[in-house]
């Protein structure tokens, strides 16, 4: 089978704080188990993105510290890549929107719009904060819904009937910031002609056919009310806007959220550069066969489904107006967009200024990485909004990861190293016997293609459905009883070993960690489950120093297959793969949770 060309795109993280729980279960940890699987399965995969920049929030962040934006970007962008690696995020090139390389990727789309007349000027009414004079984003003004009248609708869209707004239409608009009533003056701006796209963008989205039907319905019913989006911000923080009459101005700005997504391209040149073909990310942007996954929540579905495509068909000239691609040629468009639901924490929504709010940080300072990605992956919300409790969290790291999975491998490794001190041989298999090795090695088809559809909670489920047969075996068999029959013990034993091995073949997407830790108790050597590493860099063009997240991924022993384990590997007494919370976990994290509130 030919290998296949794979964009992962998850979500670019905004930079203006630390990253939580509910943010890495919609952008993170699925756009990593899929393309750990997809190398595994023989695909090229180029897994890129970065921290978001731009914008409002963190001037907001800036000002209220004395500081410049820079310095709050910096900082985040710093903590954020450290969060990204320590989860085992295995992106080929994680860097950020401050880059010049990505200002000019983001400039270059915007003229390829304008050339094909997809972007136009425009005086509208912005927002102003009476007491700074600083212009206020829309998504910085809340206010009662006139389509719905849901009461805090934001000046961009309404989260309760899924419209796009202006600031001016709301009813009572108010600033999130200090909660003043905004001033509206005149500006002069571009703006991006949606309508002109609600045709060809029809026409696309009436071919995904596998998309998560959530995903699909609301993006379909976007193009009801398709208006024209401002292109550029009065604010003095983000990508200057390349005209004569623009470029220098200190006030006007390419919109971060335009700029953002513009990213995906950027971070694959980027990437490209560095590996010293500054054409290679071609093969994943202009191939006919190349395909391209974005990852997020699902509150980015308006921009990666509606926003992105129109820029994308803009530039390629493929709107009603026509056109031609720009000089970086023809761009596809997204093959799917990957939106997971909400995740709550103890039934309350996630806020970091109310402290309903566990950091990635945290966690990982206090739990393994592989029990969070667990989590996510066998119980977060890739269909519907879904609550994290401690409770919850305790048991499937308990029962599932610590009692299902790593007994199993902790007892069977123990018994082979005891009695054997390596891989036994096996003798004449029985009937039991080889259908526990049909079960584990047939796992692999249909669980790849849970995986290949982003249906990553029924793979998961069916992966330990598949350890509960390979433990139900062990215990049938029990070879600790067969003292007096040392060759059934060693076929026994020898069977549970490479059942083992097969289901940690089919975890390591979810697990990397630990699956690189039983690829060594099975005598393993060298890297099977490679981990992503922070390298610090210059930029390429004006050699700003900044950390990257990278990793060589290509050399990794682990494949989407049934391996044979090889008689005679010498084995080693087990160490334990997980953890085992004490109980007493859930009343200190719902202490912690109560004491930040207070």
């Amino acid at each position: 089978m030919t290998a296949r060309h794979i964009l992962t795109a998850p979500a670019w993280p905004y930079a203006n704080g630390p990253r939580h729980i509910g943010h890495v279960s919609g952008f993170a940890v699925p756009s990593d188990v899929f393309s750990r699987y997809h190398r595994m399965a023989g695909d090229r995969v180029l897994m890129v993105s970065g921290t978001d920049e731009h914008g409002t929030p963190i001037t907001v962040a800036a000002d209220a510290e004395g500081v410049s934006p820079r310095e709050i970007a910096d900082r985040n962008n710093r903590i954020i890549v450290g969060d990204l690696q320590s989860l085992g995020l295995s992106y080929d090139l994680f860097t950020r929107t401050t880059t010049v390389n990505h200002a000019r990727v983001s400039q270059e789309i915007f003229l390829g719009l304008l050339k094909n007349g997809y972007v136009f000027p425009q005086t509208t009414l912005g927002a102003i904060s009476p007491s700074t004079g600083r212009t206020l984003p829309d998504r910085y003004i809340e206010g009662t819904c006139p389509i719905c009248g849901y009461d805090g609708a934001r000046g961009d869209q309404c989260d309760n009937c899924g419209n796009q707004l202006d600031p001016t239409d709301l009813i009572n608009p108010v600033s999130r910031i200090n909660g003043e009533t905004p001033r509206f003056v005149e500006s002069e701006h571009y703006f991006l002609d949606l309508p002109a796209f609600s045709r060809s963008l029809g026409d696309w989205l009436a071919t995904r056919k596998s998309w998560r039907p959530n995903v699909l319905n609301f993006a379909t019913n976007l193009l009801e009310d398709l208006k024209p989006r401002s292109y550029t911000r009065d604010i003095d923080w983000g990508v200057p806007v390349p005209l004569d009459g623009w470029r220098d101005r200190p006030d006007k700005r390419i919109y971060v959220w335009f700029d953002a997504v513009v990213g995906y391209l950027s971070a694959s040149i980027e990437w490209a550069r560095r590996s010293g073909d500054p054409d290679a990310w071609r093969q994943w942007w202009q191939t006919p066969d190349s395909d391209a996954y974005y990852f997020m929540g699902k509150d980015n579905i308006v921009f990666h489904a509606e926003i992105w495509p129109a820029q994308l068909q803009g530039y390629d000239g493929e709107g009603d107006k026509g056109g031609s691609p720009g000089s970086l040629g023809r761009l596809n468009l997204p093959t799917e967009v990957v939106a997971s639901e909400f995740l709550t924490m103890e039934g309350r929504k996630f806020s970091s200024s109310r402290q309903v709010v566990i950091y990635v940080r945290d966690f990982l300072a206090r739990y393994d990485a592989d029990a969070l990605r667990y989590f996510i992956a066998a119980a977060g919300p890739e269909s519907q909004d879904t609550d994290f409790t401690w409770a919850e969290f305790l048991r499937r790291n308990n029962d599932e990861l610590v009692a299902g999975w790593g007994n199993l491998v902790n007892r069977t490794v123990s018994m082979a190293a005891k009695n054997v001190g390596a891989v036994p041989t096996p003798g004449e298999l029985t009937d039991a016997d080889r259908a526990l090795l049909r079960a584990t090695s047939s796992a692999f088809a249909p669980i790849g293609e849970q995986l290949g559809r982003n249906r990553q909670k029924a793979a998961a489920a069916e992966a330990m459905r598949v350890v509960g047969e390979a433990n139900k075996y062990l215990s049938d068999q029990a070879p600790w009883k067969l003292k007096e029959d040392p060759a059934r013990r060693d076929t026994v034993l020898h069977t549970a070993l490479q059942a083992v091995s097969d289901c940690n073949a089919l975890l390591t997407p979810f697990l990397p960690h630990s699956a690189q830790k039983v690829h060594e108790l099975l005598g393993g050597t060298g890297v099977w489950s490679p981990a992503p590493r922070i390298e610090e860099v210059t930029d390429l063009d004006d050699g700003s120093p900044y950390p990257v997240i990278t990793g060589d991924y290509g050399d990794a022993q682990a494949v989407w297959a049934s391996r044979p384990l090889p008689s005679g590997t010498p084995l080693a007494p087990p160490t334990p793969v997980f953890r085992k919370l004490d109980e007493s976990i859930v009343a200190e994290e719902l202490a912690r949770l109560e004491e930040g509130q207070e």
